[in-house]
């Protein structure tokens, strides 16, 4: 995604608690996906310690309903993209 698609949004997750985070995560990544955007750039901070609640928990929340069958996969950023504390998510093309 990252090398082929451009990012066609960014959430930024910052100061959320983690029930808010992921019902902001779900509505983001539905509407991305309804639009036909490809990629995304979810922004979730590194967290004080550098093992931030949200940073780890992204990748469980992708993997649940109804966020799995949006997405195709992803990775962490680029450190022009905020780095370790951001995830690039590829998103499955809609069904024609």
């Amino acid at each position: 995604s990252r090398e082929r698609d451009p990012i066609g949004r960014r959430l930024d997750l910052h100061g959320l608690d983690q029930d808010r985070a992921r019902r902001a995560l779900a509505y983001f990544l539905e509407d991305a996906a309804t639009d036909g955007v490809r990629a995304v750039l979810v922004i979730t901070g590194k967290g004080a310690q550098g093992d931030g609640v949200l940073r780890r928990r992204l990748p469980d929340w992708l993997s649940e309903p109804p966020i799995r069958p949006l997405v195709a996969g992803f990775s962490h950023a680029d450190r022009h993209h905020v780095g370790e504390g951001a995830y690039y998510i590829a998103l499955k093309r809609r069904p024609r």
